[in-house]
């Protein structure tokens, strides 16, 4: 199925100062490489035709010769090609010389696009050879014989693909021309460069780069020149970049001797996706200037090898590098704190009351409840910690519930639920031996009610516990454990949680050996909501992902669902690459199915939903992020 890929790649090959013909052919090798890789979109460096570092012999007449006839040459080699390929040249229009980016596909010169900002300062003094694209407006180059048009205002085409191109300086303006080009419909902007190296100036390269496709909702090629330029003042490193909508997807070697690539899968399904949601695109799409097309003529946007070249993580929602992971977890601890302490202090409320399982999402719960209070410099013993044992309780989850309560200092009670459940049976009739919905939803309500009434009693709050992808997959007792007076782990997928009680088990607790032991064996914990009795061993018999499904799988659906808005068929295929070894393909397909299903038909529980802070991209409540009839179509 076509799921909106399309390969590009930042090429950076050797170059000879002033020696055309051995630039052509290096252009003409690396390129060719990157299009057997399957690349459709392939960009090289500014002015590699001739080296950027040619100074005053931009004027002499032979090396502009030699320009136009090895940029004739490499045309000629995309003839075999399946790409567009956009190489680096001088050009002269009408008796003036621009520093152009020139594209190209099968065979044919298709247009040229002139550099809008020609750095003029410090190391920089292009103004001396070259004139800006302000003095052009649009024009027509003869390169060996045929008429090229030359303009910024030109996108290349083909189907959904449309190509922009702007040249090193315009990226670091205040308005880079990439901005009206991409409000103009294109969605994948290549930038041919030749930015030399100094201290530090690659990370904030890195970071222009990033967010110009982050603000333009756009894909981001760059290729800057390499070894072979002169030494005598500068050196360039040869910098090859894909990005796409603030995501770095590839970055190539620099420093190389032989030159770099760095080749990626961008999608445009992806792209279209944020530029729907985001209305503030189409608001902006008012300022859009007009842009003529120029067919690339491509037999096809897809490759043909069956790879994906695109990071796809297993926990999307849980960054891969340690030192963020760090980070983040500090982050998003200190916006559920925050939000905790403002619903507090408006109103006055002095006391809190939260039911501790021994479980992850209670663990996290009463762990930021804690930092809260320790925040707004109330004393802990404010908050009530109620665990409440009942029919599927093991020692394992009543031990460490106990262990981390003393660890915190907060005040802890115990409750049974087992006598008033059973009366409450006797009741309702309810079979004490049948485990069916009935027995299980039973005790969840009883335990809220229990906490509902002890905060009436104290004068505090229920602080809710549960996650974001119970509340996806509608796992929660309705009226029972799904309501509470505030909720802090409402936008935290369980990946996460995981991740969040490990982060305060290594920092917060380094020092305090045995909370750190009954963290980590929380974390340990199969999870389970323990309604059904234990097994002869008296460990936990109800495990959750048993009866639900890998939470990871759920929360990978989750997030390009939500996030993305991807169809079943694409979420499937990129769970089965990001899985492949762990899980099989009907496997995945199979819990894919179960996800759907309860997504749509626990939608009424999410309708009314208790007040939560959000964390992250994802969110679920009612009352912002996720709108959603209680009886919309499911096939």
């Amino acid at each position: 199925m076509d799921f909106g890929y399309v390969r590009v790649a930042a090429v950076t090959p050797r170059v000879n100062v002033a020696d055309c013909d051995f630039n052509a052919t290096q252009i003409i090798e690396s390129v060719s490489e990157a299009a057997a890789r399957g690349a459709k979109v392939i960009v090289t460096p500014e002015l590699g035709i001739t080296a950027y570092t040619c100074g005053d012999l931009f004027h002499q007449v032979s090396l502009l010769d030699a320009a136009e006839a090895a940029l004739a040459r490499v045309a000629e080699a995309t003839a075999g090609l399946d790409a567009l390929v956009v190489v680096g040249a001088p050009l002269r229009c009408g008796g003036v010389l621009y520093n152009c980016g020139v594209a190209m596909s099968h065979g044919k010169l298709l247009g040229a696009v002139p550099k809008t900002y020609l750095p003029n300062y410090k190391e920089f003094y292009e103004r001396r050879w070259f004139a800006p694209a302000t003095v052009l407006g649009q024009g027509v180059a003869m390169v060996c014989g045929t008429e090229l048009p030359v303009s910024t205002a030109q996108l290349f085409t083909h189907g959904k693909l449309k190509v922009a191109v702007e040249l090193c300086e315009d990226l670091w303006t205040t308005i880079p021309p990439s901005s009206y080009a991409t409000l103009a419909g294109a969605n994948v902007v290549v930038n041919l460069s030749a930015s030399n190296e100094v201290i530090g100036k690659h990370g904030y390269l890195l970071s222009l780069i990033k967010q110009q496709s982050a603000r333009c909702r756009a894909a981001y090629v760059y290729a800057s020149s390499g070894y072979g330029e002169s030494s005598t003042d500068l050196v360039f490193a040869g910098k090859a970049i894909v990005a796409e909508n603030g995501r770095l997807l590839a970055e190539g070697e620099r420093f190389s001797t032989t030159g770099t690539c760095a080749i990626a899968d961008i999608d445009l399904q992806l792209l279209d996706g944020e530029r729907m949601v985001a209305t503030s695109y189409a608001d902006s799409q008012l300022q859009a200037r007009g842009y003529e097309e120029r067919p690339i003529g491509l037999s096809s946007l897809r490759s043909d090898d069956g790879t994906l070249l695109r990071p796809i993580a297993r926990h999307p929602f849980v960054p891969s590098d340690d030192r963020l992971l760090s980070d983040r977890c500090e982050e998003i601890i200190s916006i559920q704190v925050a939000g905790l302490m403002r619903r507090l202090d408006h109103i006055h409320c002095k006391s809190l009351v939260v039911g501790v399982s021994g479980g992850l999402d209670s663990t996290l719960a009463l762990l930021v409840a804690a930092r809260a209070f320790d925040r707004l410099g109330m004393s802990r013993e404010g908050i009530t910690g109620i665990t409440m044992p009942g029919f599927g309780t093991t020692g394992r989850t009543y031990n460490n519930a106990l262990a981390l309560m003393r660890a915190l200092g907060v005040t802890i009670k115990e409750i049974s639920i087992v006598a008033a459940v059973k009366q409450h049976f006797a009741d309702i009739g309810q079979d004490l031996d049948c485990h069916d919905v009935t027995y299980e939803n039973s005790q969840a309500r009883e335990r809220t009610q229990i906490l509902m009434d002890y905060a009436n009693k104290c004068g505090g709050i229920v602080l809710g516990t549960g996650d974001l992808s119970e509340l996806a997959l509608g796992w929660a007792t309705y009226n029972g454990d799904h309501m509470s007076m505030y909720g802090v782990n409402t936008s935290i997928p369980k990946t996460l949680v995981i991740y969040l009680v490990r982060w305060f088990a290594e920092k917060g607790f380094a020092a305090d050996v045995e909370a750190r032991r009954t963290l980590l064996d929380i974390v340990d914990t199969p999870i389970s909501p323990e309604l059904i009795p234990a097994d002869e061993q008296g460990n936990i018999k109800q495990k959750t992902e048993d009866l639900v499904g890998p939470y990871e799988l759920h929360d990978f659906f989750l997030y390009y669902a939500m996030r993305h808005g991807f169809a079943a068929e694409k979420i499937l295929d990129l769970c089965e690459r990001a899985y492949r070894g762990c899980y099989g393909r009907d496997y995945i397909e199979h819990w894919l199915r179960v996800f759907y299903r309860r997504f749509y038909q626990q939608q009424f529980k999410r309708s009314c939903m208790p007040d939560g802070p959000k964390v992250g991209s994802v969110s679920l409540s009612p009352r912002g992020d996720w709108r959603m009839p209680s009886d919309a179509f499911i096939s």
